[in-house]
């Protein structure tokens, strides 16, 4: 798996299957809520981008790969309101 925040202005959350796929590959999986991104190598290491190059280019010399898709079933819901609290200094003790 690869996370990152991608983007510059407006970050997304982006966390994709490693499985590295050629462009035409990666885009024939995308759909409306599972998108493909441009895997890119820095010195730094990988480095996901916005996979607009399948508009500028026919074949994008980078590997691509895919937003994950969880085939886990949903957990249980647990009520959030029910649990205990927590004080987060002793008792006696004023926080400001």
């Amino acid at each position: 798996m690869l996370r990152q925040l991608v983007g510059r202005r407006a970050a997304l959350d982006v966390t994709a299957d490693d499985t590295r796929y050629t462009a035409a590959a990666a885009e024939a999986l995308r759909k409306p809520n599972r998108l493909d991104w441009c895997l890119r190598t820095t010195k730094h290491g990988p480095d996901l981008r916005w996979a607009d190059c399948h508009h500028h280019a026919a074949t994008c010399r980078h590997e691509h790969v895919v937003d994950h898709q969880c085939s886990a079933p949903a957990g249980p819901l647990t009520d959030r309101s029910r649990a205990p609290r927590t004080h987060p200094v002793p008792a006696g003790q004023l926080t400001l």
